[in-house]
């Protein structure tokens, strides 16, 4: 068994965006008093937005918002960190206690006095309820139906009520819903759609000025934590892609970003003022279109291929090809090795690290299939030939699809990869028209395997081919009875061992069925510049998840660093 250990994490290569820095170069230090305390706080530091060309929209509820809204801007009641253990307390931001009652139907908090929103009016109980009201009354935002209902009983106490016991619905609630002020928001027809050009939140920083290229946010003197931010503001930019932001990185232009970089180490010990973390709880897997009675086709809809696919990788050379060696042990059962260890069913063992070709043929032959003169195997008139896609420029899953070719083939698979843009790409997902995607596994709220059960592998979480879905959703189509009571039987029940049976119930099934082919926990590196400030996520405290793309672990961290002396 490899027991290379690792918090790593494959993040998605930056997206291309056909922009230059040309007036934001100097922005990592930038003069100014404003937002500060009385000109004190003049520390600007430059994070990478990884965005085209940004249109206006800080709306925290809208798919298409900007980063650095999210938790920068408007808060949530809470904070999770997803690299502690499922058991964690919560960091409390504009709550500060929660409750629940017996049947896990009512969940009440006590909400933060003494806040303000940066237009200087009060913010209450009454701007939580509102919002959770209008999340539940916005049907693009509510899709089914379950967002609770919410009563100020006063302007301390919200209480949130569920149609049916929600345990694991609460971390959605506490930690990913943005609370927006009720006086500014109460005439907005939908939620999901307005732009909110003109910012008004309770966050660290505000909007002081905005272009397609980059946006300053400027500290918020008014901030309801004593002595925090420590920073004078963010200007957040724009890149050319993945190179342009590890120039930019390298010549001390950009102070904060998550990018894949190759020699990273080399880059740091050359450069006093460079430094990086390493953390990880995604996981890489190949997504196959599986499920045939909901309209997928092709030789994937196979659990023997499937299978194959799983045995028949090299994930060592793969991770030496496509992700710096940096790649650690993946398991079938989708939740972390590490991290989640007591929740994982002890007969399943992590994916295996190097090839199986003999296991691979054995569970194809098995099933009936046979080596054609071409060297793929058939059965009748189909051949183990599939497609697979990335979106164009990933450099790290290019690779990755490259070599997956080239290891297939010996042992008669045919894999054909394809690059394709990104909304082509979710467009697959969403629709179903594809055969294979790499893609990652992604968390939830909170740490526990419940989320990714429910957002990647439950039915309520699909559609058949041809119809809509969510690109980050079920794209498997996986549909099990079985999967579907556990993850019901899970979420009514804050007790730990009744949770972790039925956990072993999906897991056991997701080995069997192996709608998704794990591949491995890839490599996640966040970026800084320590020259300017101090306070930085490291292996050492890892208070917040540092990735700067992830909201709201990035206001965590840059409502927490300092400027250097």
């Amino acid at each position: 068994m490899h027991l290379k250990r690792r918090d790593l994490y494959k993040i998605a290569a930056v997206g291309a965006a056909p922009l230059a820095l040309a007036s934001c170069g100097q922005a990592s230090n930038l003069e100014t008093g404003g937002g500060s305390d009385g000109g004190e706080k003049t520390t600007i530091l430059t994070v990478n937005a990884t965005e085209a060309t940004l249109t206006r929209n800080l709306n925290p509820h809208s798919p298409s918002v900007i980063p650095m809204v999210q938790g920068l801007i408007y808060e949530t009641l809470f904070y999770f960190n997803p690299l502690e253990p499922i058991d964690q307390e919560p960091v409390p931001q504009l709550g500060e206690s929660f409750e629940w009652n017996e049947d896990g139907t009512a969940l009440t908090v006590a909400v933060r006095q003494g806040v303000t929103w940066t237009d200087g009016e009060a913010f209450t109980a009454g701007d939580v309820a509102f919002t959770f009201n209008k999340v539940r009354d916005t049907e693009a935002l509510n899709p089914g139906g379950t967002a609770p209902s919410a009563e100020a009983t006063d302007d301390a106490t919200v209480v949130l009520t569920y149609a049916e016991p929600s345990y694991l619905e609460g971390p959605n609630a506490l930690a990913r819903t943005w609370i927006i002020p009720e006086h500014l928001f109460s005439d907005v027809d939908d939620l999901a759609t307005y732009a909110n050009e003109e910012p008004i939140g309770t966050g660290a920083f505000a909007l002081d000025d905005f272009t397609p290229e980059s946006y300053l946010l400027l500290a918020n003197a008014e901030y309801w934590e004593e002595g925090r931010p420590g920073i004078g503001g963010v200007r957040a930019i724009t890149t050319a892609g993945n190179q342009s932001a590890t120039d930019q990185w390298l010549a001390g232009n950009i102070d904060y970003m998550s990018a894949a970089i190759p020699n990273l180490e080399e880059h740091v010990e050359g450069n006093p003022n460079l430094a990086y973390t390493n953390t990880g709880i995604s996981q890489m897997a190949l997504m196959a279109a599986s499920n045939p009675d909901l309209g997928c086709e092709g030789p994937q809809t196979d659990v023997a291929v499937r299978k194959a696919l799983y045995y028949g990788m090299d994930r060592e050379q793969l991770s030496k090809l496509a992700f710096f060696d940096l790649g650690a042990d993946i398991s079938p059962s989708f939740a972390l090795p590490e991290r989640d260890a007591e929740f994982i069913d002890p007969s399943i063992e992590v994916a295996p690290w190097t090839a199986q070709p003999e296991e691979a043929k054995k569970v194809l032959e098995e099933a009936g299939y046979e080596l054609g003169d071409d060297g793929i195997y058939a059965q009748g008139d189909v051949r183990v030939s599939m497609t697979i896609s990335c979106p164009t420029g990933w450099s790290d899953f290019v690779t990755a699809l490259d070599t997956l070719a080239q290891q297939y083939k010996g042992i008669g698979i045919e894999l054909i990869p394809q690059q394709v843009s990104v909304n082509e790409w979710n467009d697959a997902k969403a629709k179903g028209t594809y055969q294979l995607v790499i893609d990652s596994v992604g968390q939830g709220p909170a740490p526990d395997p419940y989320y990714p059960y429910r957002n990647h592998f439950s039915t309520d979480n699909t559609v058949p081919v041809g119809e809509n879905g969510n690109p980050y959703h079920n794209v498997t189509r996986f549909s099990d009875p079985e999967v579907d009571a556990a993850l019901d039987v899970a979420a009514a029940t804050d007790d730990t061992e009744a949770k972790k049976e039925q956990y072993f119930i999906v897991q056991k099934r997701l080995v069997e069925v192996m709608p998704a082919i794990p591949v491995l926990i890839g490599s996640s590196l966040t970026e800084y510049n320590t020259s300017r400030a101090t306070g930085w996520p490291t292996a050492d405290d890892l208070y917040a998840y540092p990735m700067s793309w992830s909201a709201p672990d990035n206001a965590m961290v840059l409502k927490a660093v300092t400027p250097v002396e």
